[in-house]
């Protein structure tokens, strides 16, 4: 049969299948588009649980046909992407569906099983990137894939995967000569190799410019000592403190001393941002720096929607999730980073699906002290009654709590100090500086956290790498001996002071057992941690 007008010479009853790659979560799975004419009055049907997307891609696909030499056929058409059971959103499939009518009309031949077709079509043709790209070529590396078609403008972060053919076209023109020729592995068929891989700016939520420089900041030596504690093993930190002391200005400045992603990180981490269409086409080199407002949902939190994205706490994957006025998010939100926070990973279960999303993320929060922010400071000027303060601070769980590792408080400077540093200009240590002695210590930990089998980070041990690791001197188990007997640990918060006093020897590059000074210090943390909860069930 003929379609005037076309060239179109369509074959009875010609079904065929084209190899696609869709999206579930972060991870992509093998789709098959399967194209057939069946007979009957002309129509097209989508079948297979195609979503808002998908269902519309019929108009897209036959405008594009039209600008690439043919037409959409004048008679009945099924589509259908299987697994049919399996919810199928977004436009990949714009593609695989152009290339299946093409082929089933006969216009040109079936593609070889191990080529895979993702990519959106305009009306003119033109092919644009969709999300997850890498996602879609990891998934075609571990399939043995021969090679991936997908639109130009999205090959330089598909092709950050090496072992699979990476083929980029501008148009649905150029995917049918490529077609028509076989597919052969020659001339634009070959990878292509590129001098630099490209690297794309990191993702920092509600803070877009670059971090600022610690030496910025003026005093507060203990904030910034625990910063960098913080940094170097990865731990969880509570700035608490009036309003104007530089709580949140200390959590921006985190992103400037933290080491770099390596290249693994990396991957999860740009994988992770590409399928929630974030980012650019390259390769993130920088920890995420997320810093959603008070005001976000809990499915903005931790991941949902249709379909299933990931959230805040998978966006900030290797990186940190900064929550400025702590006690302003709903206490709903704030309890969903319980399980996170220890699972280092986020299940969203929906009645058809069920994702996990990673999520090991660095916590740091800044909090005050009270409604009007001056509670116990020397300037005795807070307005709250007890009432207030009772409301305000108990948006904040005891058990959310218990899961930061370092608490310090900020204090107001005297007017004397904060003028003389006006007049002399910083004398504070940059971030550069402190950064090398995070990376150092780092590279420390990530060595000896390999032979015990973790993470790099030593927020990652847990109570059998602990056990197993360089342990603590006589007088270090005393100490936290006596904290145990005096009722001012829990059974998590001493793991969690033996995870940040190892942090304390990596930064003076000590590798052997922790000494006595390190677990005064990490437990100084604590404490001040453990007297806010004080102050929570009292006021």
């Amino acid at each position: 049969m003929l379609l005037s007008g076309t060239g179109f010479a369509l074959c009875a009853c010609m079904s065929v299948s084209i190899l696609s790659l869709g999206l579930h979560g972060i991870d992509a799975e093998p789709i098959d588009v399967e194209v057939d004419f069946p007979g009957g009055l002309p129509g097209t049907t989508i079948v297979g649980l195609p979503q808002g997307a998908v269902r519309e891609a019929r108009d897209r696909v036959a405008s594009a046909l039209g600008a690439a030499g043919a037409a959409w056929p004048g008679v009945k058409v099924t589509i259908n992407l299987a697994p049919a059971d399996r919810r199928k959103d977004g436009s990949a499939y714009d593609l695989p569906m152009a290339v299946g009518v093409l082929a089933a009309a006969g216009l040109v031949p079936v593609p070889p099983r191990d080529v895979a077709f993702v990519g959106e079509l305009s009306l003119d043709g033109r092919l644009r990137p969709v999300a997850g790209l890498l996602s879609m070529a990891l998934r075609a590396k571990e399939l043995g894939l021969a090679g991936l078609v997908t639109a130009s403008a999205g090959v330089a972060e598909a092709r950050l995967v090496e072992g699979v053919s990476i083929i980029g076209a501008s148009s649905l023109a150029q995917v049918r000569e490529f077609v028509a020729g076989g597919c052969r592995r020659a001339g634009s068929w070959a990878t292509e190799s590129e001098s630099e891989v490209p690297v794309a700016r990191p993702s920092r939520g509600f803070a877009r410019t670059d971090p600022p420089d610690l030496s910025v900041v003026r005093g507060q030596a203990s904030a910034r000592r625990a910063l960098e504690i913080a940094a170097a093993g990865g731990h969880n930190l509570l700035l608490s403190g009036p309003p104007g002391v530089g709580k949140t200005l200390l959590a921006r400045c985190l992103s400037g001393i933290l080491p770099r992603l390596t290249t693994a990180e990396a991957i999860d981490v740009t994988r992770i941002h590409s399928a929630a269409r974030l980012g650019g086409s390259g390769l993130l080199r920088e920890r995420p720096f997320r810093a959603p407002h008070h005001t976000i949902s809990e499915q903005g939190m931790v991941g949902g929607g249709v379909p299933i994205l990931p959230g805040e706490v998978s966006l900030a994957h290797r990186g940190v999730l900064f929550l400025d006025e702590l006690t302003e998010f709903r206490r709903s939100v704030l309890e969903l980073l319980r399980q996170p926070l220890e699972d280092r990973q986020v299940e969203i279960a929906r009645a058809r699906e069920r994702l996990l999303f990673p999520a090991a993320f660095m916590l740091v929060a800044a909090t005050n002290p009270c409604p009007c922010g001056y509670y116990g400071s020397p300037s005795a000027r807070c307005t709250c009654t007890e009432s207030r303060i009772r409301a305000y601070n108990s948006r904040i769980s005891g058990p959310l709590l218990d899961r930061f590792d370092v608490s310090v408080e900020l204090a107001e400077l005297p007017l004397a100090q904060l003028s003389l540093a006006v007049e002399v200009g910083s004398r504070e240590e940059s971030s550069a500086v402190v950064r090398a002695r995070v990376v150092a210590a780092r590279e420390l930990s990530a060595e000896r956290n390999a032979r015990l089998g973790c993470g790099p980070a030593n927020s990652d041990l847990g109570p059998a790498q602990l056990a197993a690791g360089p342990g603590m001197e006589p007088a270090a188990r005393e100490a936290l001996r006596h904290a145990l007997a005096a009722g001012l640990l829990s059974a998590r918060g001493q793991g969690r002071v033996l995870r940040v006093a190892r942090t304390i020897e990596d930064l003076a590059q000590n590798d052997g057992a922790i000494r006595a000074a390190s677990v005064d210090e990490a437990l100084s943390y604590r404490l001040r941690l453990e007297g806010a909860r004080g102050t929570l069930s009292r006021t």
